[in-house]
């Protein structure tokens, strides 16, 4: 069976549907960087008193990264399930469920922050830079381009008693995400306890960790003096939807194309009010075609490091960005909340970035090996897969040690036993037909959207809320 690739909204080339995918890679990148040495190392640096006891730090990245993988109905039934070894994706840990939950409670989410940091930062070289590449040429000027943007996390569906009194929907925080175009991944994805916080501020503390000349994209949000002046103190570029509240001083055009029905125009412009040492020269972007319009700002005044042409292509890959915080809420099942607690919220929040991450680098892996780009794979098809194959190797892996367990006299000889190739099991790979994108047919669904949510409060905002920290 033969079907047209899909390039940039064009079929083109043709794929063999039936090729067979691997799906152990994803299974291989977290078995080897999630370890309990990572967790040790984070932990040194993060806290310096914690009393593991039989819920290890490890065990509870493990724990958490199984609850994104498997989806359980409640945290209550893994807890048990992984007690009596019913899952083996889950810790087998002899310990009570009210004492996992202290422990979500007390232990503070920056370790899994850090974790997650120190997990995406080790599986960077593994990482191909292969989202993206219609940009062509841009790539060889900017070491790396970044989608910046914010979003609020879903409601909390449990309804714990301290919420009986509230009207509309409590939401428990709010997401700052930094993707990388070109791996496909979030470099860093700050979490913030409380919903209502300004988003600007933390997009700023997190630009000094960026690589230097690096190109950052965002919404009109961040066409703002205050984050232009923070790129340059960070030896950073920007290009942004042009925000109306700054005042643009025009100085002189620098090109300027015009159609019949298509108008461009590159202009050099002060940004800002006030003392003349407070001002920054920009260029401003403008485009109307047909009527379309689209306004622009950057402080790329090299027109031929980023030309006008260039800003324009790579402003809509903006969306990126968009699809990532879909996917991790509708694919890998954050809009669903286990727990109230804001240290257990971000708990799970962190172990579905790094589910993402290494179903990102998989995603990219396979796309390489067989011609593909990335964006021509769905992860909505290829996440659920391969979380089965993770499950289905954990179980094997397990019943290898219990073999050992239950045959101490004759371990040696059961560790020399030749094992079979997973990557011949039927649960080790798939079609590709079975995980490309399909061409839409006819409108976009419309996203749910509850009515509850136009009067939404943070769950910071409401009294009692420190009992639960």
């Amino acid at each position: 069976m033969e079907l047209p690739s899909q390039r940039g909204g064009s079929f083109s080339l043709t794929i063999n549907a039936n090729q067979s995918v691997n799906l152990l890679g994803m299974v291989e990148l977290i078995h080897q960087h999630l370890t309990a040495g990572l967790c040790r190392r984070v932990h040194r640096k993060v806290r310096s008193k914690e009393r593991q006891k039989k819920w290890t730090l490890y065990y509870l990245a493990r724990f958490w990264t199984a609850v994104i993988l498997r989806a359980p109905t409640s945290l209550t039934q893994a807890l048990e399930d992984g007690r009596q070894g019913k899952d083996g994706l889950f810790p087998q840990v002899k310990a009570t469920s009210e004492a996992f939950f202290e422990k979500c409670r007390d232990l503070s989410w920056t370790f899994f922050y850090k974790l997650y940091l120190g997990f995406t930062e080790s599986l960077l070289p593994k990482a191909p830079k292969v989202y993206g590449r219609s940009l062509g040429a841009v790539w060889e000027r900017f070491p790396e381009i970044f989608l910046v943007d914010g979003s609020k996390c879903d409601a909390i569906r449990h309804r714990l008693k301290l919420l009986w009194n509230q009207k509309g929907v409590v939401l428990p925080g709010c997401l700052t995400a930094f993707y990388d175009l070109g791996r496909g991944i979030t470099r860093h994805l700050v979490f913030c306890p409380d919903a209502a916080a300004h988003e600007l501020p933390r997009a700023i503390e997190i630009l000094s960790q960026l690589p230097a000349g690096a190109l950052v994209v965002g919404d009109r949000l961040y066409g703002l003096m205050e984050f232009f002046r923070a790129l340059k103190k960070a030896q950073l570029c920007g290009l942004f939807r042009r925000n109306k509240l700054i005042t643009l001083k025009k100085i002189r055009v620098l090109s300027r194309k015009q159609g019949s029905r298509t108008f461009l125009e590159d202009i050099l412009v002060e940004a800002g009010s006030g003392q003349t040492g407070s001002k920054v020269l920009l260029r401003w972007i403008r485009y109307r075609h047909k009527g379309f319009r689209r306004d622009l700002v950057l402080d790329v005044l090299d027109r031929k490091k980023l030309s006008a042409k260039e800003a324009l292509q790579i402003y809509p890959m903006r969306w990126g960005i968009e699809r990532l915080f879909f996917d991790l809420k509708e694919v890998l099942n954050l809009h669903c909340f286990y727990a109230a607690n804001p240290n257990a919220v971000a708990m799970q929040i962190y172990a579905a970035a790094i589910v993402h991450t290494a179903c990102r680098v998989a995603q990219a892996r396979i796309a390489q090996e067989h011609h593909l780009s990335p964006e021509q794979i769905s992860p909505a098809k290829l996440y659920p897969r391969l979380a089965a194959a993770s499950c289905a190797v954990t179980q094997i892996e397990l019943y290898h040690v219990e073999l050992e367990h239950f045959n101490p006299d004759r371990r040696r000889l059961v560790r020399s036993l030749r094992r079979p190739d997973l990557s011949t099991f039927r649960f080790a790979k798939t079609t590709l037909g079975a995980i490309l994108v399909e061409k839409r047919n006819g409108n976009r669904k419309k996203r749910r959207f509850h009515p509850d949510r136009r009067r939404w409060k943070s769950l910071a905002h409401i009294k009692g809320f420190k009992h639960l920290s």
